[in-house]
């Protein structure tokens, strides 16, 4: 519940910046969204937080990879680097914070 509420945080952040485009706020929200889905799949398969890290990213990579493939089979389109890296960026930050987070959490249970 923790992990959604930071995506959530994350999310109206972006979507109040003013300079970024909205396309490139939509890409950086899908790459926190599905680069937890992806963290979070994964640790409760392994409990495995380093696999569950590298997972969180490639599923944001994967996400957009796939969103601009299918793009660039639209008239007018084309595979756009910049909107895949955004959305990388997304997952990047997430599984970044969810570490953060959870070292924090783990910290205070061997204080106790």
């Amino acid at each position: 519940m923790k992990k959604l509420a930071v995506v959530l945080f994350f999310t109206l952040s972006i979507t109040n910046a003013q300079e970024i485009p909205k396309d490139k706020q939509m890409h950086f929200v899908a790459g926190t969204i599905t680069g937890t889905l992806g963290y979070e799949y994964v640790y409760s398969k392994t409990k495995d937080r380093k696999k569950a890290f590298a997972a969180g990213i490639l599923t944001s990579i994967a996400a957009g990879v796939f969103k601009e493939t299918l793009d660039s089979t639209r008239p007018g389109n084309k595979f756009d680097f910049k909107d895949l890296t955004t959305t990388t960026l997304g997952g990047i930050t997430i599984n970044i914070t969810i570490n953060l987070f959870d070292k924090k959490k783990k910290n205070k249970k061997r204080k106790k």
